[in-house]
Parts: structure tokens; C-alpha cells; sequence
């Protein structure tokens, strides 16, 4: 529970008073104070579905405490310092957050690329790092709080609640202009006594974008827990739980092409029990209604629905969880597997936090090098485990 100073005040974060506090210095722009540590942490009141929400600033997450609600590993650990400040980008001001994303929304028709006028160019410039796919619903799941976990959210993760707070953290995002909201389908938790008012609220929302906008095929995302890869009548499809009335449909493509990519997520899928397997796409809808897929990726999470990329990974994942400990899962974003992060960051640990690292088999030189470097960089304590050389250490001390 955390408190926060308003006007000189003290009061809880679970204060009946307080959301009418929040609303009432939104318009003002003052800046409630965190008193997880000394001196006080600035922080800032977002709206988010007709909410006002306390919000760290940008890039103060690890300055909190390790136990407040706000901490946040240092993002050099890792892949959100290589997209923090670039692809993602915090308005406190505002209240709200763009997004850069490197993959299209819509498609026009083919133009030839233009030839040369004679003319040279006199700079080059950068679009800087966007976020891939991948990276976008690493974002969310953060954002969403589903990378923390805390003894008390044992039992209390389930489709409904994901979807909830998936939801949430985009409202106060946009992205090439647009609210991510409205961009972002999720199925609703199945009713068979509701099928019907499901099914009408899903049409509502995917049919906007089947007429074509000045020319371009619109598409949206969708996120979602998969159920199963299926053969279609003309190639390929994926079918998501709770949602047994719409397939998102692929041609033999992108189906041999999802395959070679996500092999390791689909392995451990297969052979890890309690694994989910969440999707997330973009994808057009026709005039009849049928979905397909445009672009995908997908990402394995444990049965507490926090992400994982090894077996290794989700054996340390589940010494933490099995024996209470609080940790904040590090996820890689627009990173490639070949650079090191931290596997986890155990905020339970004194007198700080501990990064934690899982060095895959056959690493390389260059993967233990960098290794090295971050962690002779980080201002957190460190422990690895080299998988092949040794068994997993025991687990950090926890620093009650």
C-alpha cells in the first residue's frame, strides 16, 4: 500500500478520500509526493478511463523503494533502456504516453519506388528504435503489472484479469496519432448464456475497419491466449481461447514463417505444463468478417502469466514464486536473444534489489562479455547461473 504527501498531506492509497484528492488536483498539475523514500519522490495524477492514477515519472522507477508499488528495475537491465525515451515516449504534462511501433497499421496499394532526380541528398537522419510486435506486448504486460509478483497474487491471475488490466494500460497511450484502445481487440471471457452479446460487441468494434480509409486496408491489433494451431480449409488458422466463433486465419506463408521464428515458444508450450501461449497480431477483417493475420508474435508465460524464454528461466521463476519472494520480471522488448538482461530483479533482497542472470548453453565469448560489463555496471548486487556448468545457487537471501 503506498502513501503519498497531497497539499501537505499524508494519506493511503487505498483512502476512500482519495481519488476525490486525485481529481482535484488533476487540472492543477501539482505533483503528489511518494514517501517511500527520503527525500520524497515526485510523481504525477494520470486519467485512464474516467480514473485518476498516480504515476511515476519518466525514467524514476528504481530511484522508489524496492517494497513500493512504483520501483521499477533500472531499464539498462533490460531491453526497455534501448526503447525508453524513443519508442516510448512519457508526457507527464499530459497524462499520456506515444508509442512508436515499426510495423504497419494499414496497407495502400503498391507504389514503384521513385527514381533518382539527380539531386543529392546533403544528410541522412534516423527513425530512431521502435517497437517491434514483440516488444509492444512486452510494454503492455509491464505496464499492466504482470511482470511483479508478490506472495498476495498467488490464485488471483486469471483471463479476466489479465484482460483487464491489458486493457487499462492503454488507455492513456496513442500511437501514430490514434488511441491504442481503440486499435487493440482482447475476447471477452467466454458466456455461453452471453455468446450473443459477446459476439455483437466483438462485430462492433473489428467491422470498422473493413471498409478501406482513402485507399488503405486498416488493421488492428489483437492480444490474446492461444488455444490452438489448426489446418483450415485453405491453409492455416489460430484459434484463441475464448473466442470459439472467430479464427484468425493464415496462408501457408506466414504459417511456415511463424514455425521457423517461434519454434522455442512453441517447444515449451508443448512441453511445459501450465505454459500459456499468448499471441499478439495485426490483422484486417474483409467485408465478411473473416480475420487475418498480417503480422504476429508470440510469448510464453508461466501458469501465474508471468513471461518466460528457457526452461531455464521459468526454474528460476518458479524457485522465486514457490518459496514467496517478490521479484519484477526483466523482459527483453526489441532485444535479440544473443544480448544478456537481467532474468529477473528480486526486490526482496538487502539492502537492495538483486539482478539476477540466466546464462543460456552455449554462450559465446561475446554474450559472457557483455554480461560482465552490465553487471560490473549495475548498482544492483548480481547472481548468475551458468546453465551446464553448475546447478541453479540457491536463491538470493531474502532480506525480511
Amino acid at each position: 500500500m503506498a502513501i503519498y504527501q497531497i497539499g501537505g498531506q499524508s494519506i493511503h492509497s487505498d483512502d476512500p478520500a482519495f481519488p476525490e484528492l486525485l481529481a482535484g488536483i488533476y487540472s492543477s498539475r501539482e505533483r503528489p509526493l511518494c514517501l517511500c523514500r527520503t527525500p520524497y519522490i515526485e510523481m504525477y495524477v494520470a486519467k485512464v478511463d474516467e480514473k485518476y492514477l498516480v504515476k511515476r515519472m519518466p525514467n524514476s522507477g528504481s530511484g522508489h523503494a524496492p517494497a513500493c508499488d512504483s520501483y521499477e528495475p533500472p531499464p539498462e537491465l533490460s531491453g526497455l533502456g534501448q526503447v525508453i525515451g524513443s519508442a516510448i515516449q512519457e508526457d507527464p504534462d499530459e497524462g499520456t504516453t506515444a508509442l512508436k511501433f515499426d510495423f504497419a497499421l494499414s496497407k495502400g496499394p503498391s507504389r514503384s519506388a521513385p527514381g533518382p532526380n539527380g539531386k543529392e541528398t546533403d544528410s541522412v537522419k534516423t527513425d530512431g528504435n521502435k517497437l517491434t510486435l514483440r516488444g509492444t506486448l512486452h510494454y503492455l504486460w509491464e505496464e499492466a503489472g504482470f511482470t511483479r509478483w508478490t506472495p498476495t497474487m498467488a490464485g488471483k491471475r486469471s483471463w479476466y484479469v489479465i484482460r483487464k488490466y491489458l486493457l487499462q494500460a492503454t488507455e492513456d497511450k496513442t500511437a501514430k496519432g490514434a488511441s491504442l484502445a481503440e486499435m487493440l481487440y482482447m475476447p471477452e471471457s467466454f458466456n455461453a448464456d452471453k455468446k450473443n452479446e459477446i459476439t455483437q460487441r466483438r462485430l462492433a468494434q473489428m467491422m470498422r475497419i473493413a471498409a478501406p480509409e482513402k485507399g488503405a486496408q486498416r488493421f488492428m491489433l489483437a492480444v490474446g491466449e492461444v488455444k490452438e494451431l489448426a489446418r483450415s480449409r485453405y491453409g492455416h488458422k489460430i484459434v484463441l481461447k475464448h473466442l470459439p466463433d472467430c479464427h484468425f486465419m493464415m496462408n501457408d506463408d506466414i504459417y511456415k514463417r511463424l514455425l521457423k521464428r517461434f519454434e522455442v515458444e512453441l517447444c515449451l508450450w508443448d512441453s511445459l505444463e501450465g505454459t500459456h501461449l499468448m499471441m499478439i497480431s495485426t490483422f484486417r477483417i474483409g467485408i465478411t468478417g473473416v480475420a487475418s493475420l498480417e503480422e504476429v508474435a508470440l510469448m510464453c508465460v508461466t501458469e501465474n502469466w508471468i513471461p518466460f524464454e528457457s526452461t531455464f528461466e521459468k526454474m528460476v521463476l518458479d524457485a522465486l514464486t514457490q518459496q514467496n519472494r517478490r521479484f519484477v520480471k526483466g523482459m527483453r522488448y526489441n532485444l535479440s536473444s544473443t544480448r544478456p538482461l537481467a532474468c529477473a530483479v528480486a526486490s526482496d533482497t538487502a539492502p537492495e534489489p538483486t539482478a539476477m542472470y540466466v546464462v543460456p548453453p552455449g554462450a559465446g565469448e561475446d554474450y559472457a562479455a557483455a554480461l560482465d560489463k552490465l553487471i560490473a555496471e549495475s548498482k544492483l548486487s548480481s547472481w548468475k547461473w551458468v546453465v551446464g556448468e553448475a546447478t541453479m545457487p540457491s536463491l538470493p537471501e531474502h532480506g525480511r
